[in-house]
């Protein structure tokens, strides 16, 4: 392009213009850059980090997001936080468990094929196994949700294996020692994604022992994400769904 233009071939704001054009467009809310074309390069649209953020700032981020795409997730959104900004914009959805804020133009139907099974130990991981389950779910992809059965009970988890198995990823999350997503990783032939929880007693070192318990898993196939990250975790399984279900 700069040797067009410097053979005359092509004036210079025609160049500014083209160069222009190949750089993201973003909408400058002044406190945020929403980067309105992610799904054009991912397939999924910036996803708001609510924590943090005030009420004020997630009805405008919110607002915006609307003119530019059909679906919008807040992560990490409080109850009273959620109520106020439900209270503005009408009609957006809160997941209390997930703590996630959802808005639809219309139903998201399930246009993947196949499922992502999200696998926690115990009742007290439900908020992060929801919070990757509701991810999935806005991806387009089918969910079969399998809960409280940690390794204290471990025939709990025995009598849904082979649901388990029918997975095209599977997501353990898991608090405590984090020993869950080993032992599902020696079971499946699946990747496993796993999620160290921030559950447990004092050494538990708010997540940190389940995390590398996770990190030095025997069990191969298995990738680990930050504590208490269902976010990250449900967003990995959903990809690897949706292109799995493109490939068949």
């Amino acid at each position: 392009m700069l040797s067009m233009v410097k053979s005359g071939e092509l004036d210079v704001e025609e160049a500014k213009a083209r160069i222009s054009a190949q750089f993201p467009t973003v909408e400058d809310l002044g406190f945020a850059q929403l980067d309105i074309e992610r799904e054009k390069r991912t397939g999924f649209p910036e996803v708001i980090f609510g924590e943090q953020k005030t009420v004020e700032q997630l009805v405008a981020i919110f607002q915006k997001l609307k003119q530019h795409t059909d679906r919008i997730l807040a992560t990490r959104v409080d109850p009273e936080k959620a109520a106020e900004a439900m209270k503005s914009l009408g009609d957006i959805t809160y997941h209390d468990q997930a703590r996630i804020l959802t808005w639809f133009k219309k139903p998201i139907l399930k246009v993947h094929e196949g499922y992502v099974a999200v696998v926690c130990a115990g009742t007290s991981d439900l908020p992060v196994a929801e919070e990757a389950a509701i991810v999935c779910e806005a991806m387009g992809n089918h969910v079969e949700r399998i809960y409280d059965v940690g390794v204290a009970g471990i025939h709990r988890l025995f009598a849904k294996l082979s649901l388990i198995r029918g997975a095209n990823a599977v997501v353990v999350a898991a608090g405590m020692e984090g020993a869950l997503p080993s032992v599902v990783g020696g079971l499946v032939s699946k990747p496993v994604i796993a999620v160290p929880t921030s559950i447990g007693y004092g050494a538990n070192f708010q997540g940190l022992s389940a995390l590398l318990s996770m990190l030095n898993a025997c069990a191969p196939g298995i990738a680990v994400v930050n504590i208490d990250n269902g976010f990250g975790a449900g967003y990995y399984a959903g990809l690897i769904n949706k292109n799995r279900s493109v490939q068949k």
